[in-house]
């Protein structure tokens, strides 16, 4: 049983909340792990085409709660054991995934978002990387996933600098997917997610992982790449409905299609 993670499915979108909302969702090592286990569980089930990350309460996540935190403690083994499976989990999904921001992210909070496929942001939510004030190295990814969002000399600047910006500023960077009014806010996430569920799924997981293969490879590592991916696709039931619908002047994944996302 979970315990500070809720994790819920409704039209075949999986909402995995944190669920600390007295201490802001601030991560511990129970949270993680039971983070990273639902992740798996959404990635395991076929019936699930979304995964939406949010938090419960008035923020997404303040970062690593710092009373958990005991003197002499090695961060890099922390690290390793609960936080990079989490990591590792959103950023090798086959399925899309959204981070919706309903409040701060901060530090590792933050770093949460980045290993998403999407951001929606409340626009009264406040985002800093942080780890500066504290004296750490940023982590949980952002050294990684920073600079390919936004460019290396603005991820530069958060990181030495820590300091926190707005929705419309992380919009401006192109931080996040969307900055959304707080009173449409929910509503908003509800329809992308459903968006995204309308898609190809197992299309949807070619893409990402055709696009995270080409910053490591050679123009010809990657047309060698396509003829794979699009050989696939061409057989996935979701292309030849697609297909179909298009010469009868219909639109495609107008509903929810029924194709399994493993391969």
């Amino acid at each position: 049983m979970k315990t500070e993670i809720t994790y819920a499915v409704e039209e075949q979108v999986a909402t995995i909340t944190l669920s600390r909302p007295e201490r802001l969702n601030a991560l511990t090592s129970t949270l993680l792990t039971e983070l990273a286990e639902s992740i798996e569980e959404a990635n395991q089930d076929d019936t699930i085409r979304v995964i939406v990350l949010t938090g419960a309460g008035r923020g997404f996540c303040a970062g690593q709660d710092l009373k958990t935190v005991q003197p002499g403690m090695d961060h890099g083994d922390y690290l390793k054991q609960y936080y990079h499976p989490v990591i590792r989990a959103l950023a090798t999904t086959k399925k899309p995934t959204i981070a919706a921001i309903n409040g701060v992210a901060a530090g590792a909070g933050l770093s949460l978002t980045l290993a998403c496929d999407f951001r929606i942001v409340r626009d009264d939510a406040k985002l800093s990387l942080g780890f500066i004030n504290i004296g750490l190295v940023p982590d949980a990814g952002a050294p990684y996933f920073l600079p390919r969002l936004i460019g290396s000399a603005k991820a530069l600047e958060l990181a030495l600098l820590g300091e926190t910006i707005t929705a419309q500023q992380a919009y401006d960077y192109h931080l996040v997917t969307k900055s959304v009014d707080a009173g449409q806010y929910e509503q908003e996430v509800a329809s992308f997610a459903k968006l995204l569920a309308s898609r190809p799924t197992k299309v949807i997981g070619y893409i990402k992982q055709l696009q995270s293969a080409s910053s490591e490879s050679t123009l010809e590592d990657m047309l060698a790449q396509e003829i794979i991916y699009q050989s696939r696709a061409g057989k996935t039931e979701d292309h030849q409905q697609a297909v179909q619908a298009f010469l009868e002047k219909k639109r495609p994944f107008s509903a929810v299609a029924d194709d399994r996302v493993n391969d």
